[in-house]
């Protein structure tokens, strides 16, 4: 069997099983194509580009059965590709993962790397804060967009920042990110002339019919009712609340709600969003200036 057969025979096997995909994959075939190639020590985007000195080598029976072993362990545990091969990718970016931290998979990095933030941005951008870090990525891509800034990488799990903590010793960054344990905004240090913020923001409704793969991932990161709401927007009323206390004068704050835009109007109806074009759509991603947030200080 060659290795795009091994492709094939796998990406049928996870659409047989049902499985959910998401982190970093949308389909069966790339996420087969994930597993097969890591497995076999080959290059990712082989496959998926057509190389047929790749797609046609002949695995060992050996190696062919640690496929078979992979994929067994993917469907059997449901649990995210990413776990299973301790390495997540965004935006060409390879990146250490563990149950410790969701997988990266945030919109944000996609802006970072577009340059998108470009507009709001100048000379005096020099601090930037990414608050609900992580494993590090957003920090990360932020530190390697902007070469000048100093960057706080803040989460309220030490587990979190311990992997984050890997993956700033992997891209050499730890003189430019520090890493805090912050409960929200309490234990940072600002102004800040950038904060990035990916927070839990899932609704009750949704966190209860989560697929398995997402409910591998610590609730912490996902659930956005953790003060008696439904809606989500828990963290985000908080960090609404108190940002522009952290805010220089010409500071933004970009914040990811997924698909809560309905829940986040609901709540923060009147503030002055602008929602931000990202390849999801323009209604997952929205950047509040500090006057914005001045000017609607209470969320209810």
């Amino acid at each position: 069997m060659t290795v795009f057969e091994l492709i094939t025979a796998a990406a049928r096997a996870l659409e047989e099983a049902g499985v959910s995909f998401g982190h970093g994959t949308t389909n069966a075939f790339d996420e087969a194509a994930w597993l097969v190639l890591w497995q076999l020590g080959l290059p990712l985007d082989s496959a998926l580009q057509g190389d047929d000195s790749v797609a046609d080598q002949v695995p060992t029976p050996e190696q062919q059965e640690q496929v078979s072993a992979l994929l067994r362990s993917r469907i059997e545990t449901r649990k995210p590709a990413a776990y299973l091969t301790q390495e997540a990718w965004l935006q060409g970016l390879a990146f250490y993962v563990d149950e410790r931290v969701i997988v990266p998979r945030s919109l944000i990095a996609e802006l970072l790397v577009n340059a998108a933030l470009d507009p709001w941005l100048d000379a005096k951008t020099h601090r930037a804060l990414d608050l609900c870090t992580g494993n590090g990525s957003l920090a990360i891509f932020a530190a390697l967009a902007y070469p000048e800034l100093s960057v706080d990488a803040a989460d309220i799990s030490a587990d979190a920042l311990a992997v984050a903590r890997i993956n700033l010793d992997r891209y050499q960054l730890c003189e430019r990110i520090r890493l805090l344990e912050s409960d929200g905004l309490a234990g940072v240090h600002g102004p800040y002339d950038l904060i990035l913020c990916n927070p839990p923001y899932v609704n009750a409704q949704s966190m209860a019919s989560l697929p398995p793969e997402y409910r591998a991932e610590p609730s912490l990161a996902l659930d956005g009712n953790r003060s008696g709401a439904r809606d989500g927007m828990d963290f985000v009323r908080h960090l609404l609340t108190h940002a522009s206390a952290h805010m220089s004068e010409q500071a933004i704050l970009v914040l990811e709600i997924g698909n809560e835009r309905d829940n986040f109007e609901a709540a923060f109806g009147s503030m002055d969003a602008i929602w931000l074009q990202t390849s999801a759509g323009e209604d997952q991603v929205l950047l509040l200036t500090r006057d914005a947030l001045l000017k609607y200080p209470t969320p209810t």
